[in-house]
């Protein structure tokens, strides 16, 4: 079975990010870029899949700019197999939005015939949480959101998903479209020799055009601003005037 997985270039998770004085947008002037944390960990489950047995190629696709190859070159350290890259953009502040994105995904994917798309269940970036579901949409396929324990078992999956109330366990149909959780495992780090031998594992770049999908945005961001300062805590000498404050605060 091949496994496909997007992933995608965002700021790093340890920088601070900081927000232009117009407001405009987020200031990305020589800040460190790397994979989305959500992608890392869908990377590392198609290659905890390839190592059972149960997958036979790990194919990993970017959509953005190009500078996204060394985000590919590290899912390839990591152990994919091969990489295509979409250039859809020469701006690096332009976010592709999800629709553009999960367009680009399906003809791809009707391209390549996975059995399984593995992505993050989000982007640290926008926080928008609709690729993976849009796509399921476009395909047809079965979908399963949040995933937090998979097991591929003959022609469906099991999927444990993190919901409101706890946990959910559900059973689907390959092919399917499932978006990684934080608690679905821990990514590896890739080793210099694998690194080395990413540098000549096949990287393939395509733009938007070829697949005849349109990314101008349909969204516009009316303006950005850092969250507001959170105020100092207080004190209290006793829980009945703990009680008491959270009484004024309408808490209980």
């Amino acid at each position: 079975m091949k496994v496909l997985v997007p992933v995608k270039r965002v700021i790093d998770y340890n920088v601070k990010v900081r927000v232009k004085a117009d407001g405009s947008g987020v200031d990305l002037a020589n800040v460190k870029m790397s994979m989305n944390p959500f992608d890392e960990i869908a990377v590392e489950e198609a290659i905890r899949l390839k190592e059972k047995g149960v997958a036979t190629e790990i194919v990993v696709v970017s959509v953005g700019v190009k500078q996204a190859q060394e985000t590919l070159r590290t899912a390839l350290a990591m152990g994919a197999d091969r990489a295509i890259l979409v250039i859809a953009t020469d701006d690096v502040h332009q976010d592709i939005e999800p629709l553009a994105v999960a367009k680009i995904l399906a003809k791809v994917a009707a391209e390549e015939q996975p059995g399984l798309i593995i992505a993050g269940k989000q982007a640290i970036d926008n926080d928008m949480n609709a690729t993976g579901q849009m796509l399921s949409a476009l395909l047809g396929w079965s979908q399963g959101t949040f995933c937090s324990e998979l097991a591929i078992e003959g022609e469906s999956a099991k999927i444990t998903r993190e919901v409101d109330g706890g946990l959910q366990t559900i059973t689907i149909k390959l092919p399917a479209v499932i978006t990684a959780d934080l608690r679905l495992n821990e990514p590896r780090y890739a080793s210099l020799p694998n690194i080395m031998k990413a540098k000549k594992k096949e990287l393939a770049e395509k733009t938007a055009a070829d697949y005849g999908v349109d990314v101008t945005p349909r969204l516009t961001v009316v303006k950005t601003a850092e969250p507001a300062g959170r105020s100092a805590g207080v004190r209290v000498a006793s829980v009945d005037e703990l009680v008491g404050k959270l009484k004024d605060a309408g808490v209980i």
